[in-house]
């Protein structure tokens, strides 16, 4: 079994209200994705494998690293959580925040209701999210040598809720937490993956760089 480093796509697109507009890199998205692949090869960082999932803000911010060719896999590509954040509202009168603080508290409620089979007409039911997440994870460790995984925050929290066992509104706060292009490994230990590295983000540390630890 082979280590994986999570990694969160770059900055998007902030002002977006739905899943298509929200999906392409900011400027700033694509300059964290440069600092972060210059860092990799920097410190001569060994990944003979690079993964991303197919939406475009993956594919950006893999191309942007220049650490190699990625392999595309849609079983890497993040829930929909514009669409889950309409379903919400108008099933259940829960309104989408219009600023970014407001999310702290919508983020734990989506997931929830999306958990429990809340949400009619989900355009993936939670369960089969969950699935697919597992099921690519443990394909790549299967494979030989560490390996790189350009995906999203959502999926990133579903994978530490597997692994840790947590219940929702610790897995909403884990979400809430990750910043753009942060670093999440998964470590073999015995026959199970285990976190050993969660939200790094060493290529943005520096005084002149601390401006671009983002979380949206």
């Amino acid at each position: 079994m082979s280590h994986i480093t999570l990694i969160r796509h770059g900055q998007a697109n902030t002002g977006a209200r739905d899943e298509a507009e929200y999906d392409r890199l900011s400027e700033l998205g694509h300059q964290q994705a440069v600092w972060l692949g210059d860092y990799l090869k920097s410190c001569g960082s060994h990944h003979p494998r690079l993964y991303s999932g197919t939406l475009t803000r993956h594919v950006e911010t893999a191309r942007d690293m220049d650490v190699g060719d990625a392999v595309r896999d849609e079983r890497l590509n993040e829930l929909e959580y514009f669409t889950l954040s309409q379903l919400l509202q108008e099933q259940h009168g829960v309104d989408i925040p219009q600023e970014r603080e407001g999310f702290i508290t919508h983020l734990p409620r989506v997931f929830t209701a999306w958990e429990q089979d809340e949400l009619e007409g989900a355009p993936e039911r939670f369960a089969a999210f969950e699935a697919r997440v597992t099921d690519a994870l443990r394909e790549i460790a299967d494979g030989s040598g560490p390996a790189l995984v350009v995906t999203s925050g959502g999926l990133i929290a579903i994978a530490m809720r597997r692994l840790l066992d947590l219940n929702m509104s610790a897995t909403a706060r884990v979400a809430l937490a990750i910043m753009n292009t942060s670093m999440h490994r998964l470590f073999p230990i015995g026959a199970h993956l285990s976190p050993v590295l969660f939200n790094a983000v060493p290529h943005l540390e520096t005084p002149d760089r601390q401006f671009a630890q983002t979380h949206f």
